[in-house]
Order: C-alpha cells, then structure tokens, then sequence
C-alpha cells in the first residue's frame, strides 16, 4: 500500500523466503508466513457478497494468494468497526458496531441480514477471495479493537463502547457460529491490543486501545482476566450476584436464529456469567443458540432490578413461570428453585431449534485461540493506515 512498485515487487520473494528458511530446519507448515492487510486493500465491501479487491492491488495479490494457499497459510486482515462508525455515526451504525441489538442490515444481492459489522467485513474479504478464485484461503483477524478514549471530535471513543465491543466479540466468536458466509466456522481473533501505546502519535484514540494501561492497570475488564466471572461454570450453581424473583426469562416463541444470536453476543458482553454456557459448562449441552440465548437471556434478567424491560431483548423475550432448568443446568429465578419437574419444557423448547452441533474438531481449535489470546496479542502491532 505505500504505492512503491520495488516494495511491493519484493513482498512475495520476501515470504518465499522465510517459507524456504522454516522448511530447511523443518518447521515448513508448523509456522506459518503471512502478511497483514489493511481493510482498505478492497475495492468494494458493500455488501458483503460484493466484496473485492482494489483492481491495483489484485495483480500482486494474485501471487502472494497462491503463496497461501499452496503452504496453507492464512490470509489476515485488520478490520475495525470503530472506524466505520467513525465515517458513519448514526446510532444505529453504533449498534451494528458494537454486536448490540439492532434491525440489522440485509445483503441485497443474497438477502442475508447481517447483524453486526465484523461479521460483515469479514464476509467482504471471504467474497473477494472468492472472486479471485481463493475461496479456501482460511480468513485470519490479525487485529481489532475499540478505543476507550480519544479527542472531543472522535466519535464512539468511550469505556462503554470499548468493552462492550470486545466483550461481545469475544462472546460472538466463542458461540461458534461463524459468519453468515462461513457458518459454523470460527475466525481466528487477536484482539488490539493488550497494552496502550502511551508514546505513539496521532490522535488520542491511537493511545487507547488497550486493555490494560501502561502501570500494568486493567482499563476494563473484558471477562479475559482469571478473575473476571467468565470462567467456566460447570457446576452448575447459581452464580452470585442480585437475583430476582419473578420468573425467568426466556426466547419467544417464532424468534430467528439471528435475533437469539444477536442477543446472546449482546447479553454475554453485559458482565453477566456466560461460563455456564462454554465447552464444559453445565449447560452447554444442547449447543444450539436457542439453548444458549435463553440462558443468558435470564441471566442478564435476573441481574437486572426487577423491570419487565429487561425481557425484552428487542421483543423477542418473555418472563415465563415455567422452571426452563434442566438436569444438572439449574437458570435462577422464579424464587430459587432446582431442575427437578422442569425438564420436560426445557427439552421440548430446545428441540424445536435446528442449528447443527459443531465438531470438536472447531471447539478445540476456537478454546485454543482463545486461552493463547492474551499471550500473543503483544505481538500484534498498531500500524494506522
């Protein structure tokens, strides 16, 4: 992208060379050679399906994509939803942004409602692999992020923003429903980034990304930390914390896929405790996203002071007195209560969704990304193009 042709003519030899390196001391495919791209690498990305790439870098992309996919290497972008609400700052943009409940917006040419931007961007770059004939080239999130501050005239830096948007990714990307273009498959996500980078220049939001300050202090927690309450919950338990009284909250009935998912990101990235609902958990199984927003639908009711509101989940949730606990998944409410006598209407009302179980295979891998997240994400550095 700095438009020197001798740059740009050495970056392919450059990785070819590295390749040759880790394969002479036989680590060829047990590392593997990348480069980071910026989003403004597409030429078009709206909508999603139309994605493809600026017709000046598709001839030195042509070679350094067949570079990865013959070594099985990913392709790896740097997509921030902070700076398309910052080009477009409508509350409804923000929503879109943050994995928050919104209307959605629907891909013209494929009719697919997207419910959040990453997913969006994501997909663009999937469809302008595809339409250089590179559908396979596996998609590598190199760096994301949401400031927690800036200047006056930089909009959407704030705590909030930037600890839902990457507590609602980090809850997004652990769901294991991909994106609309790669369903059931999980991106691989570093996050930028784990410290600020208090001496760098710009703006004041280029020095507030991180998640801890530069005295080693969290900015905010994001549920990453050991002692944050995202762990696993497999016991069970009622995790601690204010609880109602008045029944439990749960998805309606007719509610889409994509509304129980949008919900499920958003009330996840709220501080509740998700862990029940993690590999492992006690009430992972069944691991549909049915299953999965009603728990943390309650759980977000539950903690909530008492208001119908709160159930709401863009209408698509109700206070019901029926018990939804079930086996060893025990949802507070209702004043107390275990699973026995309720299993039947939980069982019934999960059966009814049809989302396919992911393969171990995917869990692993996404648990792995995850649990190594705050050990790689030094390595990742800010470049602001």
């Amino acid at each position: 992208m700095s438009n020197d042709p001798n740059l740009v003519n050495q970056l392919l030899p450059a990785m070819q060379n590295v390749q040759k390196a880790l394969e002479a001391v036989s680590l060829g495919g047990k590392i593997k050679v990348s480069t980071v791209h910026a989003m403004t690498v597409l030429g078009s990305s709206d909508p999603p399906s139309s994605g493809s790439f600026a017709a000046g870098y598709q001839t030195g992309l042509k070679g350094i994509l067949q570079f990865l996919s013959d070594t099985g290497s990913p392709f790896a972008i740097n997509p921030y939803p902070f700076f398309a609400y910052q080009s477009d700052p409508r509350p409804e943009t923000l929503s879109f942004c943050l994995f928050q409940p919104n209307a959605g917006r629907v891909d013209s040419k494929t009719g697919i409602k997207y419910t959040n931007m990453f997913d969006a961007q994501v997909d663009a770059v999937h469809s302008a692999l595809k339409s250089m004939g590179f559908e396979k080239v596996e998609i590598v999130v190199a760096e994301t992020g949401w400031a927690s501050r800036g200047d006056a005239n930089e909009v959407g830096t704030s705590v909030d923003n930037a600890k839902a948007y990457n507590g609602n990714l980090i809850a997004h990307l652990k769901s294991m429903i991909g994106t609309p273009l790669m369903p059931g498959k999980p991106v691989d996500t570093y996050i930028f980034a784990l410290y600020e980078e208090n001496l760098k220049p710009g703006p004041s939001s280029e020095r507030a990304f991180g998640l801890f300050k530069t005295d080693l202090s969290m900015a905010y927690d994001v549920g990453l930390a050991k002692s944050s309450s995202s762990g696993s919950n497999s016991s069970g338990q009622t995790p601690s914390g204010k609880v109602t009284s008045t029944g439990w909250c749960v998805p309606k009935k007719g509610a889409t896929n994509e509304q129980l998912q949008a919900s499920l990101d958003w009330a996840c990235g709220q501080g509740i405790d998700c862990g029940a609902i993690q590999p492992g958990g006690a009430c992972f199984e069944p691991n549909n996203v049915a299953s999965h927003a009603a728990y943390a639908m309650n759980m977000y009711y539950q903690k909530s002071p008492k208001q119908t509101t709160d159930c709401d989940f863009s209408k698509t949730a109700t206070v019901t007195s029926q018990n939804p606990s079930y086996n060893s998944c025990v949802y507070p409410g209702g004043g107390g209560g275990g699973a026995a006598g309720s299993k039947a209407v939980m069982n019934k009302y999960v059966s009814s969704d049809k989302v396919e179980k992911t393969n171990g295979a995917m869990e692993t891998k996404l648990s792995s990304s995850l649990s190594c997240l705050l050990i790689f994400m030094f390595l990742v550095f800010h470049v602001n193009m």
